[in-house]
């Protein structure tokens, strides 16, 4: 049997991973698992944080998945990119895909054209049409500061063993990315040695990857690269 473990990212949920996660139950008969982190999800809860509990979280599911599985599959979207890179260089596992992995650096740039978007739409009355305010004016005063923290004492953790991977890894990363600019994806390749490595960049998407204009080939060719069909 084969398993395949999806971590979300930070301040998010299974919904963000949603239609790849979907996709992939679709045309396979692959244990799918898509953990919910602690205090996260639909209804966030993270005034008592920790990336130590996020991580054994993730870590408890691929164990479980790597008991009852002769392959494993690794996929990660954001944080959680970091939390499957960590685990992927402390377990074994087949495959492992990177999408939009917070590894190392912020946009500003991006997040300020973001930013500006939300504005002119607000100025205009369009703000129930735009997909990012009504994604992140959910999450507006539910983070605490010590969320904050954890998340980057997180990053920090996990960047160190990103030279342990070993796995066959696919790294995808949108250009339009307001929170992990593309530049990240060629830090992660030059940082892990597997001798295995795609990296692809999506021209129109930003940040929620899995939820925007390139999902349907994005979700083709993580199938294909976990399937290892030739292009």
């Amino acid at each position: 049997m084969v398993g395949c473990l999806i971590i979300h990212g930070y301040t998010g949920g299974p919904y963000e991973v949603g239609p790849l996660a979907d996709f992939l139950r679709e045309h396979t008969d692959w244990r799918i698992e898509v953990p919910t982190l602690p205090g996260h999800g639909k209804e966030l809860d993270l005034e008592g944080a920790s990336y130590k509990k996020w991580i054994r979280t993730a870590e408890d599911s691929l164990k479980h998945l790597k008991e009852e599985c002769n392959k494993v599959y690794l996929i990660g979207f954001s944080m959680g990119g970091m939390i499957a890179s960590y685990l992927a260089a402390k377990y074994k596992v087949d495959n492992l895909v990177l999408l939009a992995t917070s590894g190392k650096y912020l946009s500003f740039r991006q997040m300020g054209l973001d930013a500006a978007s939300i504005l002119a739409d607000g100025v205009k009355g369009n703000l129930d049409k735009n997909k990012l305010y009504q994604h992140y004016r959910q999450k507006m005063g539910q983070v605490p500061l010590k969320a904050n923290l954890e998340f980057l004492k997180l990053v920090k953790f996990t960047r160190r063993y990103l030279k342990k991977i070993k796995s066959p890894v696919l790294i995808a990363q949108g250009q339009q990315d307001g929170m992990v600019p593309y530049k990240t994806a060629y830090y992660l390749d030059k940082e892990i040695p597997s001798e295995k490595k795609e990296v692809v960049f999506f021209e129109r998407s930003r940040h929620l990857i899995c939820l925007g204009e390139d999902k349907d080939t994005l979700n083709q060719m993580v199938f294909d690269f976990l399937t290892g069909k030739e292009k």
